[in-house]
């Protein structure tokens, strides 16, 4: 008798720690997006101008985007600038009509940038990363998050954390292919970071994850054959701004 009631407590147990536990498929992360702009600076040979640049302009500068999802779709876009920034780097400025939209169901994107001169919506596949999950773990807006690793343009490596308490295989900019909603993510030789400071369970409209999209159409090969005709003499400059735009 003694070992069926223990038998039931435990299954009591079991069932209410279950029952605890909350998936979302649907709603809003705002992110906190923040870049150092003396880094680069400081990784060039010391000279009068960069003196002064270091002076004047300040070290961070960070915006709030958002991210708005389902369990099949989502779109992530500027939320809000921070009219104090001061940039001094070029990809910097957010710009309030790009937006990032992931078919998740049928494993395509489609993202509008302003890149130089030119408007651009790039679609295409969504990006098969070869991520490395690892032991690591930390809390992000109140979720547990797990470590991963991947490259990007071969050899940039970009570090996330993600949680499967949000099972949608998203997150902030083109990134996604984990087990669960990308909540944190860095971009080290970018000196670039994300971080979720929010998590709201809103169900998002059709207009909010259809939003309109419209300039030169072209794929991820062909935006990068073109920009790299023209950032060919650009040295480390040049390089970094290829790496933001495949972000």
């Amino acid at each position: 008798m003694k070992k069926t009631i223990a038998i039931i407590a435990i299954l009591f147990v079991s069932v209410q720690l279950n029952a605890q536990v909350q998936f979302i498929n649907s709603g809003k992360i705002e992110f906190e997006k923040k870049i150092n702009q003396h880094a680069p600076i400081l990784d060039e040979p010391e000279n009068l101008w960069t003196a002064e640049m270091l002076k004047q302009m300040p070290k961070f500068v960070s915006d709030t985007y958002e991210l708005k999802f389902t369990n099949n779709k989502s779109v992530y876009k500027l939320a809000k600038e921070n009219p104090t920034n001061r940039y001094m780097m070029w990809g910097s400025k957010p710009v309030d009509t790009d937006a990032i939209i992931q078919d998740l169901q049928n494993a395509n994107t489609s993202a509008q940038k302003e890149i130089f001169e030119n408007t651009y919506v790039i679609k295409d596949s969504i990006r098969n990363l070869e991520w490395k999950i690892a032991d690591e773990t930390r809390e992000i807006a109140g979720f547990e998050c797990r470590k991963a690793v991947t490259k990007i343009c071969d050899s940039v490596y970009v570090v996330a954390f993600y949680t499967d308490q949000i099972p949608v295989s998203a997150g902030p900019e083109s990134f996604g292919g984990l087990p669960g909603m990308i909540l944190g993510l860095a971009v080290p030789r970018l000196y670039t970071t994300w971080f979720a400071t929010k998590v709201e369970l809103t169900e998002p409209t059709p207009a909010d994850l259809n939003p309109k999209q419209k300039g030169k159409q072209v794929t991820r090969a062909q935006l990068t054959a073109e920009l790299s005709k023209g950032l060919k003499d650009w040295g480390k400059d040049g390089a970094r701004r290829m790496w933001v735009a495949q972000l």
